[in-house]
């Protein structure tokens, strides 16, 4: 049986993942248009804690306690503990109407991901948006990843809670717009193009 193990989080201080996907991800945002941000997977709360700095209006939610708890030393009325599975957001958040989702470096580690997409899609106002980032996997990244034998380090399946879902920018995008979202804009992260460590999706709902 698959037991929730809690990431660890130690400190406040952003993932190493954002060296290269800050900047682009909040490119995609505008103080005008995003008024109200969930930060789904928001581990020890950076981006949110970022986003209130930069004037947005954002809260965010995670499976991991440590997380949670780091996070609310400094916004103890924006974080909130989540389990996925229940399909429903904490009571204290369900009258937000929410008109943007962010989730970073998460659905690469979901066993269902359509179910995670659904979740999105009910949080969301009509014409709501979803921005999504993941690492990046396409044809001249796989074939390196394959002439360098790089397959087994770069899966590391002994990695507990590690990636499961492999995402290219055609796969995710069909199971967006599989449910009910029109994609808007896409950014490769991270070295050079196509050989990007992550990728970010921006998808409006119809």
């Amino acid at each position: 049986m698959a037991i929730y193990k809690d990431y660890g989080f130690t400190h406040n201080q952003a993932a190493h993942t954002f060296q290269y996907l800050l900047k682009p991800v909040i490119s995609l945002l505008g103080n005008d248009k995003n008024r109200s941000i969930l930060d789904l997977g928001c581990g020890n709360g950076y981006l949110v804690s970022y986003l209130l700095k930069e004037g947005f209006n954002a809260y965010g939610t995670d499976a991991s306690e440590k997380g949670i708890a780091i996070a609310r030393q400094q916004h103890p009325d924006r974080f909130f503990l989540q389990d996925l599975s229940t399909g429903k957001l904490p009571v204290e958040l369900q009258m937000i109407a929410f008109d943007t989702i962010v989730s970073t470096e998460v659905i690469e580690h979901l066993y269902d991901p359509e179910g995670f997409i659904d979740f999105c899609r009910d949080q969301l106002n009509t014409g709501g948006e979803l921005i999504i980032t993941t690492p990046y996997h396409g044809y001249l990244k796989n074939l390196g990843l394959s002439l360098f034998n790089k397959w087994d380090a770069h899966l590391d399946p002994i990695w507990y809670g590690g990636h499961i879902k492999l995402w290219s920018k055609s796969t995710l995008s069909k199971l967006l717009e599989k449910k009910g979202f029109e994609v808007v804009n896409f950014k490769g992260c991270g070295r050079i193009p196509y050989f990007w460590k992550s990728m970010i999706i921006k998808a409006k709902l119809r």
